[in-house]
């Protein structure tokens, strides 16, 4: 069987740095905030290069805090591209705004130049960018745009942890980014966690008060906000797994390249597009080919599993029928039902990589 993820195998690579790190938690009670979670935030905005780094509960509340700091006048249209998780919409209306779609380049998924341009109006406050599947979107085209129309950058980078775009790590390279450590992302905890980074020192401050029950210190309450905290144990565990995330990432890189190299002009079969300013993590190795389902079939029975991210876009879901966006043409729809996310991680051997490339190859 080849696993489109191993948690299991990856944690008995590390198992006594983890066994250890939780041990020292549990013993020393540090369960809520606390040395551990401090030290990760330190770590982590060291890793993605920004000033500052919060531990939250988990990635959407990472994207709704951040949303909520930058104090948006109620009912801001914020732009959001199709294909993503609902996570990077859900954020937007759950923050008291309106999301509009724009639409997905069709060859490195993340967010269209021209499509996010014609979305923009006089509403238009900000931009969610997905940095998606874990190759970075073109930064400097979003920032012209936002410099021109005075909008907010929030980068969801739940799926790009050490992604960089032009040598920059991303997160940072907007106002504020959010980081999701669900256990399969290339960074994840051993349940829920996610992270806030900025460079900026305000936004900083009001995210920590946010996801603290809108306090900086013990019982004073300056105003209303929620619990969303990194927990110790999970801090920890993050720790651990944050020195080995470099050598993981290239693991991936080298998997994919392997993809690359062995199924370049296998008919039927199309291939992601890899910029050449982005250093893509590689989260996810997505390809597209028609009769998507039956090949899927297919991989199963021959004990390869895959995933399929996202088989619908955002505006054709039920829960934005009230937008009335499902009927645009956008590329997101055109190749939701060919997207196919085959095996990838870094615990991928060589044979592995060879089987799933044969079984495509005679398919």
């Amino acid at each position: 069987m080849i696993n489109f993820l191993d948690l299991k195998k990856q944690y008995y690579e590390i198992k006594d740095d983890i066994d250890n790190a939780l041990h020292e938690v549990i013993s020393q009670s540090d369960f809520i905030g606390g040395k551990h979670v401090a030290k990760f935030e330190k770590e982590f905005s060291k890793y993605q290069e920004s000033k500052y780094a919060i531990g939250v509960g988990n990635g959407t509340d990472a994207l709704e805090i951040a949303i909520e700091a930058l104090n948006l006048p109620k009912g801001s249209e914020i732009v959001v591209p199709a294909n993503s998780f609902i996570a990077s919409a859900e954020a937007v209306t759950r923050s008291g705004h309106k999301v509009v779609f724009c639409d997905c380049d069709p060859y490195n998924y993340t967010i269209s130049i021209p499509s996010l341009k014609s979305k923009i109006t006089q509403f238009t406050r900000a931009i969610v960018v997905v940095h998606m599947y874990g190759h970075p979107c073109n930064m400097d085209e979003v920032l012209s745009i936002s410099r021109r129309r005075n909008l907010r950058i929030i980068e969801d980078c739940a799926q790009a942890h050490g992604a960089m775009y032009k040598g920059k790590k991303v997160g940072s390279i907007g106002d504020i980014g959010a980081f999701s450590f669900y256990p399969g992302k290339n960074l994840g905890a051993y349940g829920d966690g996610g992270a806030i980074v900025t460079n900026n020192e305000v936004l900083a401050k009001k995210c920590r008060m946010i996801s603290n029950h809108g306090r900086s210190e013990k019982y004073n309450h300056e105003f209303e906000g929620r619990n969303s905290r990194l927990d110790g144990i999970q801090a920890a565990i993050l720790s651990v797994k944050l020195k080995h995330l470099d050598e993981w990432t290239d693991r991936r890189v080298k998997a994919a390249n392997f993809y690359f190299e062995n199924l370049e002009g296998v008919q039927g079969l199309v291939l992601p597009m890899r910029e050449t300013w982005a250093r893509h993590v590689y989260h996810l190795f997505v390809v597209r080919v028609k009769n998507r389902d039956k090949l899927q079939k297919i991989l199963e029975k021959k004990g390869i599993s895959t995933g399929v991210h996202y088989p619908v876009s955002l505006p054709r879901l039920k829960a934005y029928e009230y937008l009335g966006q499902a009927g645009e043409n956008f590329s997101a729809d055109n190749i939701a039902n060919e997207l196919l996310s085959l095996p990838m991680g870094e615990h991928l051997e060589e044979c592995d990589l060879e089987s799933v490339v044969k079984v495509l190859k005679e398919v």
